[in-house]
């Protein structure tokens, strides 16, 4: 007997995208329940005792009444929905870490959670290269003065135009699957790359980045990008200080988490002269408000946490989602569990 699916897609990854991956890994897909959530039209939040969520618990009781798998983006899997879901086996997560479900919990009930790591690892890493160019040459504030009726020459000026990534040193803080890709990219560009990460190994980096300590990448980088996990140690690991050490006329760029960085010594820096601009994905809070001293320093260039808004990221998302399903309904190993000794409970 099949088990019943409940598919929670929102406006990025949607149901359709969720229902035509699992038809193509099960032939005889079971039978599928849709719910739409309203995310990105409504923000994500805090939803009970989890994180970046959207849509109620209500509605997922409601929902998932009978249901042994759900396949979702943002739908909150708190220990409120999880006692109202006692049918419910397997949660699918279809982002690069569950953080809308309380693992614990589901833990304790019996509930496998899997996430798809690398969905967005490619959009991410074009996305803040492409920010980086902007950064350096400039390109959203010369396309202001365009429109508004400006023709600078002034750009031209020798001390006003911009930098070139050949024969730049970048420095890239973390080296995960988006670190990564961005330093192929760089190198492809005919940069030097120097990657500060305590958990990748010199051969690891081999023909692609060289391994220095934190202190030697900021001293050596004119560009410095941040590619760490959003943990305890890393929360604004970058500060005053560390910004301090990096070349006079330098640019930092995040497109990874907003805890990682303090914005206001940022905004100090670009200010004092001392950083030639930003480029910013992630902000500390979000929406990012309209009163941040960011929409009010010079040289920063900001995008509204889009790094992974491809097409190709919900559609990765959707296969990945849809092998999990598989690998449980045949009884296999799931591949990317967060409590991975309930895999064979099925």
């Amino acid at each position: 007997m099949n088990p019943n699916i409940l598919v929670a897609g929102d406006h990025f990854v949607l149901n359709s995208l969720l229902i035509k991956a699992l038809h193509a890994v099960l032939p005889n897909t079971p039978s599928v329940r849709e719910l739409e959530l309203p995310w990105p039209d409504v923000p994500f939040g805090r939803v009970a005792e989890v994180d970046e969520a959207s849509g109620t618990e209500e509605m997922m009781i409601e929902a998932l009444h009978g249901i042994e798998i759900c396949v979702t983006q943002m739908a909150p899997l708190t220990e409120k929905v999880l006692t109202a879901s006692p049918d419910l086996k397997l949660f699918v997560v279809t982002r690069g870490g569950p953080v809308n479900a309380n693992i614990p919990a589901a833990t304790r009930h019996g509930v496998a959670v899997c996430f798809t790591p690398g969905r967005n690892a490619a959009a991410a890493a074009e996305h803040t290269v492409g920010v980086l160019l902007a950064t350096l040459r400039r390109i959203p504030e010369t396309q202001h003065a365009l429109f508004t009726g400006e023709w600078q020459g002034t750009y031209y000026r020798y001390e006003h135009s911009g930098l070139e990534l050949e024969n730049a040193t970048v420095g890239l803080v973390g080296s995960g699957a988006i670190g990564m890709r961005v330093a192929r990219i760089l190198n492809a560009f005919g940069c030097h790359v120097l990657v500060y990460d305590p958990y990748v190994s010199s051969e690891v980096l081999a023909g692609i980045a060289e391994k220095v300590e934190l202190e030697e990448l900021l001293a050596r980088s004119r560009i410095v990008s941040l590619h760490a996990r959003a943990t305890p140690e890393t929360q604004r690991m970058i500060g005053a200080r560390q910004i301090a050490q990096m070349p006079a006329g330098s640019i930092i760029i995040n497109c990874a988490r907003g805890s990682l960085l303090d914005y206001d010594a940022v905004c100090d820096a670009i200010e004092a002269g001392h950083l030639l601009g930003a480029g910013f994905d992630v902000f500390p809070e979000e929406p990012i408000s309209p009163s941040s001293r960011l929409l009010r320093t010079p040289s920063i260039v900001l995008t509204p946490h889009i790094a992974g808004a491809s097409r190709e990221t919900a559609e990765k998302a959707a296969l990945l989602a849809a092998a999990e399903v598989e690998r449980y309904i045949h009884k296999e190993p799931l591949k990317h569990c967060a409590n991975p000794g309930l895999t064979f409970q099925n």
